[in-house]
């Protein structure tokens, strides 16, 4: 499991980059982002190296919020995403929200959302996927 925050903040000029700064100041890494419009707001979700120094450096916390989420490794090919989502929609469990990336030119590394963390994680290993905890992600996205 590794954790992913979701800043909720105005969607206007200027305001990822207020929060960008504020976490570059701070010496926080983002290792992964997704930023999404809600129209006048937006969130931007995103895994750092040092969560708890975001919360410090934005002094936002009614508007910060940590979710625990799913991330494999796949394998970077047509098809991948569309493996996990077989397995976990064969043991009921639903995607949320979902992201994803290349680390190499043959893995990617994707960011699931969903309702049990565990379940999911455990049900993945079993299909023989490989779910990251904090220090995999780390070393993955390298």
């Amino acid at each position: 499991m590794i954790e992913q925050l979701a800043i909720l903040s105005e969607n206007k000029p200027g305001r990822l980059e207020r929060i960008t700064g504020a976490l570059a100041e701070a010496g926080v890494n983002i290792r992964a982002i997704h930023v999404t419009s809600l129209g006048d707001m937006g969130v931007i979700k995103m895994v750092v190296d040092r969560p708890d120094a975001v919360y410090r450096a934005l002094g936002a916390p009614g508007a910060i919020r940590t979710i625990p989420c799913v991330a494999v490794r796949v394998p970077d090919r047509a098809g991948a995403l569309h493996d996990v989502a077989a397995v976990l929609a064969k043991a009921g469990i639903n995607i949320e929200n979902a992201s994803g990336f290349a680390v190499s030119r043959s893995e990617a590394v994707l960011i699931l959302e969903v309702a049990d963390v565990v379940v999911a994680e455990q049900v993945l290993n079993e299909a023989e996927f490989k779910t990251l905890d904090e220090v995999d992600f780390e070393a993955a996205v390298g």
